[in-house]
């Protein structure tokens, strides 16, 4: 599983949360980052922030498809609007989980993303 999330404390613990939870998670501080690392595209689910410096969520996501990847993708934001929803949902994410996160929320999320994967 990946996850970007520049903020290194809300990175951090929801690292800590689905790792505890039975992920294999490998966090970044930035799109940029994670679309560097070929080992990416092995990954079944994505998490990412979507207002970030400098990618947002959205174009991770379209880059990981025009490489190839497939899984399944959930986007984090304290920024939720119907417009956002809609572009989300059109790059392919499945879902859009507004921040502050409920860690039950996030989880149920991501475990039904890799079962349906």
């Amino acid at each position: 599983m990946l996850l970007v999330e520049d903020d290194p404390g809300v990175r951090r613990s929801l690292q800590l949360l689905l790792h505890g939870r039975g992920f294999e998670v490998r966090a970044y501080a930035s799109g940029l980052a994670l679309l560097a690392d070929p080992t990416a595209l092995d990954a079944v689910c994505l998490v990412s922030d979507y207002r970030m410096p400098e990618i947002d969520g959205l174009l991770i996501l379209k880059r990981l498809r025009q490489l190839g990847w497939e899984g399944k993708a959930l986007l984090i934001t304290a920024f939720r609007s119907a417009h956002l929803v809609n572009q989300a949902l059109a790059v392919g994410y499945s879902r859009v989980i507004e921040k502050p996160l409920i860690d039950t929320a996030l989880v149920e999320a991501v475990e039904r993303a890799i079962a349906a994967h």
